[in-house]
């Protein structure tokens, strides 16, 4: 029986999961539209609303399908009590499921992971803060940049 059940659910997840990534991506495109890149302008209205209620809900839809149930316990900060945020150890997937219940802030995250196809764009949406393992003083622009976006009073998503 639970061969049968891995055989049934595995491929129904999967499905499932690609739909939801692909679905990501079109929303995700559709916000960023003729919008300038390399996080130079906060998205705002309807773009903002998109990113942040769309891709948080469609990330929950994706980890209950992967079989995660998450049930946050007391009160999650606003941005404005707490425009940077910190999830730690960033060693694994979980730091989505963190993203989605705090409605989609922006990541610190590698360049090269933005031109991920799919996922790049996904990224990109989040209007993340982008390090360069090249450049040696990307560690004081990206102390820089996540200074300027918590003290935009609420410009640009929490970080």
């Amino acid at each position: 029986q639970t061969v049968l059940q891995g055989t049934v659910l595995l491929p129904l997840r999967a499905t499932c999961m690609t739909f939801i990534i692909l679905l990501a991506w079109l929303f995700a495109s559709i916000a960023t539209f003729q919008h300038p890149i390399k996080g130079s302008v906060p998205l705002k209205g309807w773009r903002r609303r998109m990113i942040q209620t769309t891709l948080s809900c469609l990330t929950r839809t994706l980890f209950f399908v992967m079989g995660f149930r998450v049930k946050v316990k007391g009160k999650i900060a606003t941005p404005q009590e707490a425009p940077i945020f910190v999830a730690a150890p960033h060693s694994s997937f979980f730091d989505a499921i963190i993203s989605a219940l705090t409605g989609m802030p922006s990541v610190v995250s590698r360049t090269e992971n933005l031109s991920t196809p799919v996922f790049g764009t996904i990224l990109n949406s989040l209007q993340p803060v982008s390090v360069s393992r090249q450049d040696p003083d990307s560690r004081k622009n990206t102390v820089a940049e996540i200074t300027k976006r918590a003290l935009s009073g609420g410009q640009w998503p929490q970080v």
